[in-house]
């Protein structure tokens, strides 16, 4: 058993969380602090506009904490990297508290249209981040078009040149290759100095590719990859020493619109139970002998859950100090979560995980 049947965490920081807006955020936004999570980076691909101002930025900061009602979680905002984008909209950002600006290649996944073609049209405003210390989040995979032979599978690691030649140009830039899925992306993160970190979900943790074949709720970008780098993240979760921490990458879609008749839309929906299924993938990592017991340290948990992550973003603080119980089994995981006529299934509806409590 590779962890105590009860374990007491700090409260988690996800520094990659999509909320959506409007009716979807009413549902989701509720479930941030279900999921052991207390501050949060929000994704700026909202539709049919997305977040390419700082006043977008504020006034959708204030949507969320109205559909969040009572309970608190600290917000941190991102731009999304356009055209639009300018130096002084950089230098606008950093005073109003923006913390991120993320990079979507274009066409690669869910409201990605306006994103980047070409990085080197963002020189000044990539020289305008490093001036100001503003994180680049990035989308790390490269688009698949007739004749390249870029497909979903090796996407990423076809796009890790790339993080290599942004930090190579803006050594002072502090970057984020988000959602890692590839044995290669967690090797170029460590291969890249201290201003480079990467994020891992929750959900890459469990499946691989035969388990995104024919079954839609577990279909995402990037998609899951191969047993060696499922293997990989694991190891990078408890062997993080600050280069990694938990971003979910948590992207709630209606069920019709991962059922329907159209192609499946790619996203997982993990914030309810954030905390809960790193616990359990973890668990399920041991069983199957990918990991050892004694991997699996407190101080790795907590650094990954709570302390690398906002060490990155600039050391702030969780005022409350609040903390979080986990109790091995004694929840199941919810078969949807519902609002008005808008249904969303979670990762993993209806199986067994932790149980979670605020301390």
């Amino acid at each position: 058993m590779p962890l105590p049947d009860t374990v007491e965490l700090p409260a988690g920081f996800d520094a990659h969380v999509h909320l959506r807006d409007g009716p979807m955020c009413k549902i989701v936004a509720p479930t941030v602090r279900s999921g052991g999570v207390s501050s949060a980076l929000i994704m700026p691909n909202l539709s049919p506009q997305p977040v390419t101002t700082v006043k977008m930025a504020l006034d959708y900061s204030s949507r969320i904490k109205e559909a969040l009602g009572q309970d608190e979680v600290k917000l941190l905002m991102a731009l999304y990297l356009h055209p639009d984008v300018t130096p002084e909209t950089i230098r606008e950002a950093k005073k109003a508290g923006v913390a991120a600006v993320k990079s979507y290649p274009a066409g690669v996944t869910t409201n990605s249209s306006a994103g980047v073609v070409d990085y080197d049209a963002f020189h000044e405003v990539f020289k305008a981040m490093e001036e100001v210390d503003l994180i680049l989040c990035l989308h790390g995979e490269c688009p698949s078009h007739a004749g390249s032979d870029i497909t979903t599978l090796n996407a990423e690691s076809k796009f890790l040149p790339t993080l290599k030649a942004l930090h190579t140009k803006y050594p002072k830039l502090r970057i984020i290759l988000e959602h890692c899925t590839t044995a290669e992306a967690v090797e170029a993160v460590k291969q890249c100095g201290p201003n480079v970190a990467g994020t891992i979900t929750c959900h890459h943790l469990f499946i691989t590719i035969d388990d995104v074949v024919g079954d839609a709720m577990n279909f995402c970008k990037p998609v899951a990859k191969l047993p060696h780098d499922r293997r990989a993240l694991l190891n990078a979760v408890v062997n993080s020493n600050g280069k990694f921490f938990l971003g979910t990458d948590s992207a709630p879609h209606p069920i019709t619109s991962k059922t329907g008749p159209a192609k499946a839309a790619a996203g997982v929906f993990t914030q309810p139970y954030a905390v809960q299924y790193l616990l359990t993938a973890l668990d399920e990592a041991v069983a199957r002998g990918e990991l050892k017991d004694e991997e699996i340290t407190q101080e790795a948990l907590e650094g990954f859950v709570a302390h690398y992550g906002r060490k990155f973003y600039g050391g702030f603080e969780d005022e409350k100090k609040e903390r979080i119980r986990l109790t091995r089994g004694g929840a199941v995981v919810s078969q949807v979560f519902q609002g008005g006529d808008i249904q969303v299934v979670p990762f993993r509806a209806g199986k067994e995980t932790w149980s979670l409590t605020w301390l």
